[in-house]
């Protein structure tokens, strides 16, 4: 695979916090980045060399993305996988259609992953009203999970009865689901995996992840768990990134059972929220490493520096005045990244801090001090 080097451009498709992350981290590298996103306030585009304002399926805005980058990546899965196959006949782009096509619909990803062996919680695909007829017993009480688009919560219900999903189904406009069992769970963990190829492929150390509403809240490094469960995850995220013959940064959610058995939840095909807290923890971020994984170059190293607890900053913080900063700033060992977003809105990620420690206990103390602090 041929190396791509610094002054070189690269494009990115999606405007995001994950878009602006990543561009900070190949400007700081060297690079310069080419952004498609058709918001004209996109958080990645301005930081950008340049912003192609667009929809992502605008060929004329493709076409000058594929003449001046020398490789293409997505912050986000739900970028037309038919732009990604479009530009892949002129640039190298990473991860590929196929993969990201996989992780975008629920429904693939889940026949994918169970269809290849890896354990999943029961599930049955809903693509019309009568696949809710049968016997629904050992999927309730479940959640009803929209297959495409939905993120953060949004897309999803719980349900409890036959009747119920039903219900749902409507609500949710009677557009393909997914409907997946509760399950009693011990915790939720993600790993982040940067794979170049086949004998260049790298681990995060496993995140603790809680969630509020659907959304991520805060993230715990290392995760409180069995060390045995820890190395079982990364191994279980490398089969799952050589099956896909994945080149990128790929996050892999899990659900960890009473029993310390794992299935897995969800994968990303990008950079993740979990994997936040690389950014000051470790020697090399999630975002060098979809530089680096997209360049051909080898993934960096993934020692962890520090123990670190990552809180999310959600756009329900911002009232009649900003969030309290100077408190915040004022602690050293407390790195705050905001993303440029112009409009607050409620559940809108706006940013989040990391709170570095020598201990764990000391960082996840401090972060909930502070996560307090500013909701008061």
């Amino acid at each position: 695979m041929r190396h791509i080097l610094p002054n070189a451009m690269l494009g990115l498709l999606g405007g995001g916090q994950l878009g602006r992350l990543f561009t900070l981290a190949a400007r700081a590298m060297g690079y310069r980045v080419t952004v498609l996103d058709p918001d004209p306030d996109s958080p990645a585009g301005s930081v950008a060399d340049v912003h192609l304002c667009a929809d992502y399926r605008d060929r004329a805005a493709l076409d000058r993305l594929a003449e001046t980058c020398a490789a293409a990546t997505t912050e986000f899965e739900n970028v037309p996988a038919e732009s990604l196959r479009y530009l892949a006949r002129r640039v190298p782009v990473r991860p590929s259609a196929e993969c990201v096509a996989v992780a975008q619909d629920r429904i693939a990803e889940k026949r994918y992953l169970d269809g290849a062996g890896f354990p999943v919680a029961p599930y049955l695909a809903v693509e019309r009203e009568a696949d809710l007829s049968g016997d629904l017993a050992a999927y309730l009480p479940g959640i009803l999970k929209r297959a495409r688009l939905g993120y953060d919560g949004k897309g999803q219900r719980p349900v409890a009865s036959a009747a119920e999903a039903s219900a749902a189904f409507q609500a949710l406009g009677r557009e393909p689901c997914v409907l997946e069992r509760l399950l009693n769970l011990k915790s939720e963990i993600s790993v982040i995996v940067a794979r170049t190829g086949p004998a260049a492929v790298a681990t995060f150390p496993v995140a603790e992840n809680h969630h509020a509403a659907g959304i991520l809240d805060l993230s715990i490094v290392p995760a409180r768990i069995d060390p045995r469960v820890a190395a079982r995850a990364r191994e279980l995220a490398l089969q799952l990134a050589d099956a896909l013959d994945y080149r990128g940064v790929l996050a892999v959610e899990f659900f960890l059972l009473g029993d310390d058995r794992l299935l897995v939840n969800e994968i990303a095909p990008r950079p993740h929220n979990s994997g936040h807290y690389t950014l000051d923890a470790c020697l090399t971020s999630q975002f060098e490493q979809q530089v680096r994984t997209l360049c051909g170059l080898p993934p960096g190293d993934t020692r962890l520096l520090s123990p670190a607890v990552m809180v999310n900053l959600l756009g329900d913080l911002w009232r009649d005045d900003p969030p309290a900063w100077d408190r915040l700033l004022s602690e050293p060992n407390v790195v705050l990244h905001l993303y440029g977003k112009k409009e607050a809105r409620i559940g809108r990620k706006m940013g989040h801090f990391t709170v570095v420690a020598e201990d764990r206990d000391q960082a996840l103390a401090k972060a909930l001090e502070l996560k307090r602090m500013l909701r008061a």
